[in-house]
């Protein structure tokens, strides 16, 4: 990471080209995110109604140096009302990988979501294979909670998926 100052805020209309290119492009999505085509238009729409910031789900930008490095994201799960949770996810662009950008936009965003919302637990989900991103939520606090078989499709196949969570409760390293 360097000197580099990791912030997090709304996706700008500036970056919205960016954010829109990270997520057409499966060789910059990487091995685990790319899902297949999707409608190109989807977030703009969003981000015309709601600055991709929704009471079920949103999107903030990760600003590396003053330039956008990838997003995060949250989305509501379980019941509504208190009883819910958040599930956090992170992307990076393929020049900002591998320098804790990554590690450091999800503790903000952690730190953002307690703040601001009044939720008890937040979960995450990553591929089994995945441990780069294993080890990002653990050096944030996440615990590993167990792995849910064959609970995803990516490239042909039925994938394990490991579940974390972090409570608002928990110690934070």
């Amino acid at each position: 990471m360097d000197d580099e100052r990791i912030s997090l805020g709304p996706v700008t209309e500036a970056e919205l080209p960016l954010f829109e290119a990270l997520l057409a492009d499966p060789q910059a999505l990487g091995e685990y995110q790319w899902f297949g085509w999707r409608d190109p238009g989807r977030f703009r729409r969003r981000w015309l109604e709601n600055g991709l910031l929704g009471d079920d789900q949103s999107v903030l930008a990760v600003l590396s140096g003053g330039g956008f490095a990838g997003f995060v994201a949250w989305r509501r799960k379980g019941s509504v009302g208190l009883a819910s949770c958040w599930n956090i996810g992170a992307q990076l662009r393929p020049e900002a990988r591998g320098r804790g950008i990554g590690t450091e936009a999800q503790r903000l965003l952690v730190d953002y979501l307690f703040a601001h919302t009044p939720v008890m637990r937040l979960e995450a989900d990553t591929e089994d294979t995945n441990l780069a991103e294993q080890r990002a939520l653990e050096k944030c606090g996440f615990t590993r909670e167990g792995v849910r078989r064959s609970a995803t499709f990516r490239d042909g196949a039925w994938r394990d998926v490991v579940r974390y969570s972090l409570l608002r409760t928990d110690p934070r390293p």
